[in-house]
């Protein structure tokens, strides 16, 4: 697709998705002003004021800010920590963690009778194995 036809048609569905936002717009302020009256007639119904919804309103907001859900934007995700390599292939240099599958070099070497505590890395504050 040549790229004035591309940007021709990107900005034909722009304006497209626009103009049926604004739609949506009005659809919901139209639907907005009977909802707005049968609250208000409820209210004087049953003598509700609006320091009675404001009370409550303010309860609850309360109440979901200090249970927020894990998947709530306001929630930040855990940082991911970097593990450090805890085998390497000493023929490729490869390393792995230690954690999930093992690795085919891995385990192709356990397969032949290696012992994976040959490919150990010596960490720091660890005495070095013979």
């Amino acid at each position: 697709m040549p790229r004035a036809s591309y940007s021709a048609e990107k900005n034909r569905i722009q304006k497209e998705i626009d103009k049926l936002e604004k739609k949506m717009q009005q659809l919901k302020a139209k639907e907005r002003k009977p909802m707005i009256a049968s609250i208000v007639k409820s209210m004087r119904d049953y003598d509700i004021s609006l320091e009675d919804i404001a009370a409550v309103y303010n309860r609850k907001a309360a109440t979901r800010a200090a249970v927020k859900p894990a998947g709530s934007a306001v929630a930040r995700p855990a940082a991911k920590r970097v593990i450090p390599p805890k085998y390497r292939d000493p023929a490729t240099g490869a390393t792995w963690t230690g954690r999930g599958k093992a690795p085919r070099w891995m385990a192709d070497a356990e397969a032949s009778g290696v012992a994976r505590d040959t490919f150990l890395i010596e960490q720091p504050g660890q005495p070095a194995t013979a």
